[in-house]
């Protein structure tokens, strides 16, 4: 597999991390480095991660796994972006998705790098049978990832800080249609 395919594979996968970056940056409103930084550790390590236990597990787990990974992803997602429409409307003034807590950011590291578990069942699958093999494609997944993730804190702080808009429906909403996404692509 050459470098621009492995880098391919990483932008789309990370393409979700990016969003949900955005997302949470419209809610934070400011530059909070520790905040960003582990969401973006958090989503490097489990995009990079899920490959492998992909690709090792494979043998083992893997048809079990595979026939309903993508109802876990949209679960975890629509269950914090449905919450937070609805505490939008009941104008608690609550925050239900804070992408400070931990547990938070991790239950979207999770959600977002599923589909990384499939690339890793395909790696296995292209006859990558070693360790060494899937170092560099894990290694550029889980830097990308990294790296979007920042930029989508980013971006979503400084345009969340320059316009008042609904963060909370809007970003209930992009978490709704991440999972759809997820789900619609493995039917």
């Amino acid at each position: 597999m050459s470098i621009l395919e492995q880098l391919l594979i990483a932008l789309a996968l990370a393409m979700d991390c990016f969003s949900v970056s955005i997302t949470s940056g419209l809610i934070i409103k400011s530059y909070e480095t520790s905040t960003i930084l582990v969401m973006a550790l958090c989503f490097g390590a489990f995009q990079a991660l899920m490959p492998l236990f992909g690709w090792y597990g494979i043998s083992i787990y893997g048809k079990y796994v595979e026939s309903y990974d993508h109802w876990i992803a949209f679960g975890l997602l629509a269950i914090i972006g449905i919450k937070m429409v609805v505490d939008h409307f009941r104008g608690s003034g609550r925050n239900s998705f804070d992408p400070r807590k931990f547990t938070v950011v991790l239950l979207l590291a999770i959600a977002t790098s599923i589909d990384a578990f499939a690339v890793g069942i395909s790696f296995e699958c292209m006859g990558m049978k070693t360790l060494a093999t899937i170092a560099s494609p894990i290694i550029i997944i889980g830097v990308t990832s990294f790296v979007m993730s920042i930029i989508g804190s980013i971006i979503g702080v400084y345009v969340g800080q320059r316009f008042r808009f609904p963060a909370n429906l809007i970003g209930g909403i992009i978490l709704v249609a991440i999972g759809v996404k997820i789900l619609v692509e493995h039917l």
